[in-house]
């Protein structure tokens, strides 16, 4: 299974750097069996069935992207730089990891300060990662944190715009809860108050999971043998009564549909014995063709990068002649990509 296989041509015009207005509005290729149908995301009542169940993962993402400065003395006096970080993930000791530009102007015992508030002192650099430790923590820290920082847009995004204030509502899901993702759960933000009404009118059941997101999604496979690449870990937790409903759904016959590959990643992690039961911990589970899926039936997602994990993923559930066809006809319809972009319900 090579790298190549999953490769195709994507124009650079098809890629969103903002969302769809009103969130429910934008495209949704449905793909059930051999038929491909252009709707809108706002249809997606229509396409589910009464007890069916959708999967919801109800992370938070923080604005994790901080301008800040480091004020050193020296020979000369008083110097200053200024310091890009985008933080990655709280560690057990109380520090942050965090990805810092340039990281060569930092020396460990030098605080970094982002604003009046928030401040932060790098203690140690691991495998190219700094490890901040904060002024602030708990409850201060994060109101502090949405003071300062922006929302940690793709690189892509980032690549054609800054991020701005319309994004701390855009890149935020409508049912966000626990905070911790770097990057969110994108399929889920075509969602708004009017769709979900329509879908529990529907007989629509909804389950929410918890998956923090990490930068590690957008990280290249840069392995020609697809096998041997290393999936980054993320941090999860399936309930108890997640299990319970999920497991209702199935012995009632329903389908249970997970909304994005991070939900999806997330209950098949879960299930990994053989039947789902309540989990919680770091997942690196790599999904790609040849994959068996105990309790997935059906997934919503957005239309991803080529060569990427998450095309593999839905590769694995449709098969890859499959995924070829659909993506050729999103390009073809001009649909938008990634995360910003439509979206697809893959029914196998």
């Amino acid at each position: 299974m090579k790298l190549s296989d999953f490769d195709f041509d994507l124009p650079e015009d098809l890629i969103a750097t903002r969302p769809a207005s009103p969130r429910s509005s934008a495209r949704l290729l449905v793909a059930e069996g051999d038929a491909l149908t252009d709707a809108s995301v706002g249809d997606l009542p229509d396409r589910l069935r009464p007890g069916d169940r959708l999967v919801l993962n109800d992370t938070r993402v923080i604005p994790a992207r901080l301008s800040g400065r480091r004020h050193r003395q020296s020979a000369q006096g008083p110097v200053s730089a200024g310091i890009e970080a985008t933080l990655l993930d709280p560690r057990a000791d109380g520090t942050w990891a965090a990805l810092i530009k340039p990281l060569k102007k930092v020396k460990p015992g030098e605080e970094i300060v982002f604003s009046n508030q928030l401040s932060a002192v790098l203690e140690r650099v691991e495998d190219g990662q700094a490890m901040l430790r904060f002024n602030l923590t708990g409850d201060d820290f994060d109101a502090a944190l949405e003071q300062a920082g922006a929302m940690p847009l793709p690189p892509y995004i980032a690549a054609k715009r800054p991020a701005d204030e319309r994004d701390k509502t855009d890149y935020q899901t409508i049912w966000a809860r626990h905070s911790g993702a770097v990057a969110a759960p994108t399929a889920s933000l075509h969602f708004d108050d009017a769709l979900m009404a329509a879908l529990v009118a529907r007989g629509v059941e909804i389950t929410h999971v918890t998956l923090h997101v990490g930068a590690g999604t957008f990280l290249p496979v840069k392995v020609e043998d697809v096998t041997t690449h290393k999936m980054h870990a993320e941090w999860g937790r399936v309930s108890a009564e997640a299990v319970a409903e999920i497991r209702a759904t199935k012995a009632a016959g329903g389908r249970v549909i997970p909304v994005g590959t991070t939900a999806l990643r997330l209950i098949e992690s879960a299930a990994r014995g053989g039947e789902i039961a309540a989990w919680e911990g770091d997942t690196d589970i790599f999904i790609y063709p040849g994959f068996t899926f105990r309790v997935t039936d059906a997934l919503m997602t957005n239309f991803h990068l080529p060569k990427s994990t998450l095309l593999m993923l839905v590769s694995a559930l449709v098969g890859q002649d499959r995924v070829r066809k659909i993506y050729a006809h999103a390009v073809a319809q001009k649909y938008r990509f990634f995360s910003y972009g439509d979206a697809s319900l893959l029914i196998p």
